[in-house]
């Protein structure tokens, strides 16, 4: 099972920001459950942000006033008789924190507060509402986290993301359409983080290796990709004359089983072949050696994959990696994948 703390760390090179001052002890921290540990994380958040001020945004309002102020919507005022109560209705701009980021940060502090965390973090985060006093809630279903940054509101970035995070992992729909508290993420939550988390830790630690999440090219006969699907590789990594497609795979049983038979699930096998193979073609002639590897987060399962595979003069290989046991055994762990592949690696 994976410890709370490790998920800190993966946290941290997901978003950047972790890594800096004021965030540094979370990971000394003792925390009960991933909710905990979350709710912590925006705490320390958004009291940075409050110190260097909440995002503020013109809002439109329209409103009756005894006094006017910006345009007057006549229309409306005759429609309303508000002149007969010696008021006009007004449409004016206002400088307000009530902005759509906020409003996500407020909401999701709200939810936090019927979770299953430490009551000194229950405390503290209805301290910190006090300051979204002017700031209204969303529903949570209808969120739209799809917002933009600029250099005015980046360090609203990690915080939109930690409150997706708590949003998604938090609350889920039962079958009778209420909502109820998770104490962690799902399985979808945690496979994004874990991929995440193994693309920043190799572009972070080792720069000497191009690490990105790159879209393979389809290797056609023909021009025709109608309805083809973008494929898109979790992890590539180059280096030299080689090049390490990873997949990262989070799932509650890394096998699939029949008639008492374990084998690896067969999607995700034909899945990097196809990678290797079209990633194969494309650097066709350049002398490049392409692998894949299937890398699982470990499970307590008995039968766990530890393997390597010859196809078609490729290698494909299925490991996993335990997050079970403290960050540097991870560390080492994914040092080990890269030096084992990447042989003329310098020895960081």
């Amino acid at each position: 099972m994976i410890k709370i703390q490790n998920i800190y760390y993966m946290l941290s090179y997901a978003f950047q920001s972790l890594r800096e001052q004021g965030y540094k002890d979370v990971a000394t921290e003792e925390f009960s459950n991933v909710a905990d540990l979350c709710s912590e994380i925006l705490i320390r958040g958004v009291t940075l942000q409050i110190k260097q001020g909440l995002g503020r945004e013109y809002i439109s309002y329209t409103e009756r006033l005894s006094s006017i102020r910006g345009k007057i919507d006549i229309s409306q005022s005759i429609k309303t008789q508000s002149m007969l109560r010696k008021q006009m209705v007004c449409t004016y701009d206002d400088l307000s924190t009530n902005t759509y980021m906020n409003r996500i940060i407020k909401t999701t502090m709200c939810k936090l507060l019927y979770a299953d965390i430490n009551k000194t973090r229950k405390k503290e985060i209805k301290r910190l509402l006090a300051f979204f006093s002017d700031v209204d809630e969303l529903e949570i279903h209808t969120i739209n986290w799809k917002q933009y940054y600029y250099r005015n509101n980046q360090t609203y970035q990690m915080l939109i993301s930690i409150c997706y995070l708590i949003i998604k992992g938090l609350i889920q729909t039962t079958s009778n359409g209420k909502t109820r508290i998770m104490d962690y993420f799902d399985e979808q939550r945690m496979c994004h983080l874990y991929e995440k988390f193994i693309l920043e830790y190799y572009r972070s630690v080792f720069p000497m290796i191009k690490t990105e999440a790159s879209e393979i090219k389809w290797i056609l006969d023909d021009d025709n990709s109608f309805m083809l699907p973008t494929m898109k590789s979790d992890i590539t990594l180059s280096y030299g004359n080689k090049i390490l497609i990873i997949d990262a795979k989070y799932y509650d049983h890394i096998t699939q089983v029949h008639f008492d038979k374990h084998t690896i699930h067969s999607g995700n096998l034909y899945q990097i072949f196809t990678y290797v193979k079209n990633k194969e073609a494309e650097v066709k002639g350049r002398g490049m050696e392409v692998s894949g590897l299937l890398l699982y987060a470990k499970t307590d399962e008995a039968i766990i994959p530890d393997n390597e595979y010859k196809m078609s003069g490729n290698t494909i290989s299925v490991k996993t990696l335990d997050l079970s046991v403290d960050f540097s055994k991870i560390e080492e762990q994914l040092h080990r994948i890269v030096k084992g592949f990447f042989v003329s690696i310098p020895q960081k």
